[in-house]
């Protein structure tokens, strides 16, 4: 066994990326890695450790042929406002529009539902669409990549990260490690003051473009609510924005109108989206839409994102493709 470092001391990338080398291949012991996590999350993670953990994980993954120009839109979990699957909503519309979504995701860890949860709810065989999902992403434009099936080194870990029950590193590392390789992504993480320290590990990695996005009351995705945190990352640098609602001439909302519950409440309020339902629901997709739409290089602006993904909704577009993916899952 391995001897981990001290939590105080700050890593540089390669030794980041040696230790967390060590944690995904079993060689530390799991008392020791969960008071390391621990400790490393009071303490706040580094931009150096989270390139170094995220080139770790990415070394061990299970890769997925994609377009060139494939997207994905996540957030990093652990924000415990328990909303609505925002992002698995804009994966749909996005993927609508004619943009390739590799959506990179897992089931829930802190929230109640997570976007396989849902998802599975809504009728989709999640065990198929994984076998299935460079054929769907080639054929439909969308997937879903489920993290157990690319990363098996985090079989160990899963346990370790729910005894701990709390977001740690392992949360920032999963949307850096699309199995995808996709190079356009939209990020929401749980803590504005971070999206610039965030950002800078993303540009350590290398993107084309990137938004980094967080809620002034810490949301992991882009709010309704007031005023978010943005970081516009292209190549190895990144430029801090604030942006709201307004920009995408939406309305303003609380994040309690958007409060999800268990996988059956989310699937029926995300049918009920496709099918046209106005609200707070709605505003939200269509501005995290637009987020990715600008940053896949289809819309020019907020408000043309959220046009774009407006009509998306309002032709069934989305919904269609929904029930496309259910069916190529089941014939699976």
């Amino acid at each position: 066994m391995n001897q981990l470092p001290s939590a105080e001391a700050r890593l540089d990338e390669t030794e980041a990326e040696e230790v967390f080398g060590w944690i995904l291949d079993g060689e530390v012991a799991d008392d020791d890695i969960a008071r390391f996590l621990v400790a490393m999350t009071e303490r706040s993670e580094t931009s150096d450790e989270i390139a170094g953990a995220a080139r770790a994980l990415r070394s061990r993954l299970i890769p997925v042929a994609a377009p060139a120009d494939a997207v994905d839109c996540c957030g990093t979990g652990g924000d415990g406002h328990h909303t609505l699957n925002v992002s698995t909503a804009v994966s749909l519309v996005v993927a609508s529009t004619g943009v390739p979504v590799a959506k990179h995701g897992n089931r829930a860890a802190s929230s109640k539902s997570g976007a396989a949860d849902t998802l599975e709810a809504l009728g989709l065989d999640m065990e198929a669409a994984g076998r299935s999902a460079e054929k769907s992403l080639a054929e439909l434009g969308i997937c879903f990549l489920f993290a157990k099936n690319h990363h098996p080194a985090m079989a160990r870990i899963q346990p370790i990260r729910q005894r701990i029950g709390r977001r740690t590193i392992f949360n920032l590392m999963g949307p850096l490690s699309n199995p995808a390789g996709v190079r356009r992504q939209l990020i929401g993480i749980a803590r504005p003051g971070y999206v610039p320290i965030y950002a800078a590990a993303k540009a350590r990695l290398g993107t084309e473009r990137t938004f980094i996005a967080s809620g002034d009351e810490g949301i992991d995705e882009l709010s309704l609510a007031g005023g978010n945190e943005l970081a516009d990352v292209r190549g190895g640098v990144f430029e801090m924005r604030r942006v709201d609602a307004a920009m995408a001439q939406l309305p303003h909302s609380s994040v309690e109108a958007i409060r999800g519950g268990d996988a059956t409440h989310n699937a029926k309020a995300l049918r009920q989206l496709l099918t046209g339902a106005p609200g707070p629901y709605r505003d939200a997709v269509l501005f995290n839409a637009a987020a990715t739409l600008i940053v896949a290089g289809k819309a020019t602006d907020w408000r043309d994102g959220a046009e774009i993904a407006r009509e998306a909704l309002d032709s069934g577009a989305a919904e269609r493709l929904l029930e496309r993916w259910i069916a190529m899952a089941a014939a699976a």
